[in-house]
């Protein structure tokens, strides 16, 4: 996920009315309990995507994981939404696209890319296997890869162009946060769908404005996009964890969050994937307590609310 406590780029007119913005007004919800049962009636409606969190505690990227887990987590999330999120190719990830389409659910499969091009390459053909055995209906080439710098922009712009010419017959896009495509036009214009992470969090949002900032970020992203579909392939909000300027964690404001996201979306048509599935302890680490602590389940598997 997106790690980001100092912003370089900020979107203008973010202090726009709440009526201009739709905001979607829950303070009338002034306990967990009252919003938990919002919340809980709003998931059993369903979701329009989650990202699917792999690892269970002691577990971490690297670790093979094998097909008994992901099927016991897949069967919890399957009845809540309609597509699932996967970040990689290898080490047991590739089996999360063919147990999802098992659970009659859609694929957003994606080839994780960093600076290590051996890796890099197993990745890519594991997503080209994975295509073209039916097991992938959006194709992501890299995640973040820019705003870590793993990777020049000529070099992710030869893989999503290799990729695009071998599966033509399915989107391919690259995931980044939303900023980067109005800053790097040659990206936005290699993808064929703009997949966008938006996370007020990470900017320091106070919960208050978390949906009108999370829009904008959304908004900028279809301006650079010029016609093409925009997806947001990750935006959510911690349960616990350190505050970061006015973004304060807590089960309450997850709650608020993740009712405002799912409402607006709804309303507006717009395809948003959840992050995340279930908590992960590996999380702590770069991001803090703070990146452990953003499932809709937490880390044995229990709904938060």
């Amino acid at each position: 996920m997106s790690f980001r406590k100092e912003q370089l780029y900020q979107k203008q007119q973010f202090h726009q009315t709440n009526e201009q913005q739709g905001y979607i007004n829950l303070s009338a919800y002034t306990t967990a309990e009252e919003l938990s049962t919002k919340v809980k009636e709003t998931l059993s409606k369903g979701m329009h995507g989650l990202c699917f969190s792999l690892y269970e505690d002691g577990q971490k990227p690297g670790d093979t994981i094998g097909e008994e887990q992901i099927r016991r987590r897949m069967a919890i999330i399957a009845p809540y939404t309609k597509w699932v999120r996967s970040f990689s190719c290898i080490e047991g990830n590739e089996l999360i696209p063919k147990i999802a389409k098992e659970f009659n659910l859609k694929t957003l499969v994606g080839a994780w890319l960093g600076n290590d091009k051996d890796k890099n390459n197993l990745e890519i053909v594991g997503l080209l296997k994975l295509a073209q055995e039916g097991l992938v209906d959006i194709a992501a080439v890299g995640n973040e890869v820019l705003y870590r710098k793993d990777l020049s922009e000529e070099e992710l712009i030869n893989y999503i162009e290799y990729v695009k010419e071998k599966i033509p017959h399915i989107p391919v896009g690259y995931v980044d946060a939303y900023y980067e495509f109005a800053i790097k036009p040659r990206i936005t214009q290699a993808c064929d769908v703009i997949l966008t992470n938006c996370y007020p969090y990470w900017e320091g949002t106070p919960i208050d404005y978390a949906l009108i900032h999370m829009k904008n970020m959304y908004y900028q992203t279809v301006n650079a996009a010029q016609g093409k579909p925009v997806i947001i392939t990750e935006t959510g909000w911690p349960s616990m964890g350190e505050s970061l300027r006015g973004a304060v964690p807590s089960l309450l404001h997850f709650m608020k969050y993740f009712m405002d996201t799912q409402v607006w979306a709804k309303e507006e048509n717009v395809e948003v994937f959840y992050f995340s599935s279930f908590d992960e302890s590996w999380k702590v680490g770069a991001e803090g307590i703070v990146g452990a602590y953003w499932g809709i389940w937490d880390k044995h598997e229990q709904l938060k609310f």
